[in-house]
């Protein structure tokens, strides 16, 4: 898990690094999320999915805006926290009090928020963004025990068609709601 993580949340720390100031009001392919919303999700996960790994309370509701001082390194550097919480094995053991999942369940939503969140960041900023295909399988069972659930909680939409062809990727983004075609207007 810890492997995956790393491999996950390099990447779209490097993705974050990236973004410009005036790509903040662009859209994304969350109806809901321009980049600016987007990016601060992205920090709360990062900094919430720490503390659930410890099985602490955390306050997912919106907060101020978080973009402020050199936010892009603060992600990084709060990405690296997440990676090292999670690479503690006892962060796998039991339920989280809080969400009353196990808590190898919770590590998977967080696994799964860094991969499908950083390719909306990458096609709402119009950069490349390649998953690592190891990471697609697991993610693609786990979606598929949760996708309802996700759904009932509004943080998935309903299936989008996908071409046979496209990938396994794109498939996955299927799942959830993402049309893998999205591109900015």
């Amino acid at each position: 898990m810890s492997d995956k993580l790393a491999t996950a949340a390099a990447a779209v720390a490097g993705l974050v690094a990236a973004v410009r100031d005036d790509q903040l009001d662009q859209a994304t392919p969350c109806a809901e999320f321009r980049v600016r919303d987007l990016l601060n999700h992205l920090i709360q996960v990062v900094h919430n999915f720490q503390a659930l790994a410890r099985r602490e309370d955390v306050d997912w509701s919106p907060g101020p805006d978080r973009l402020t001082g050199d936010w892009r390194t603060a992600f990084a550097a709060e990405a690296d926290r997440l990676v090292e919480a999670w690479a503690d094995p006892a962060a796998l053991e039991g339920v989280s009090p809080g969400m009353g999942l196990p808590q190898r369940t919770v590590g998977q939503m967080v696994l799964g928020d860094l991969v499908v969140h950083g390719w909306d960041l990458a096609r709402g900023t119009g950069q490349e963004y390649r998953v690592d295909p190891s990471l697609v399988p697991a993610l693609r069972e786990f979606l598929d025990g949760m996708v309802e659930t996700g759904r009932k909680m509004g943080a998935f939409g309903d299936p989008v068609d996908c071409p046979p062809d496209a990938g396994e990727f794109a498939e996955l983004l299927a799942v959830t709601g993402r049309d893998p075609a999205w591109t900015r207007a």
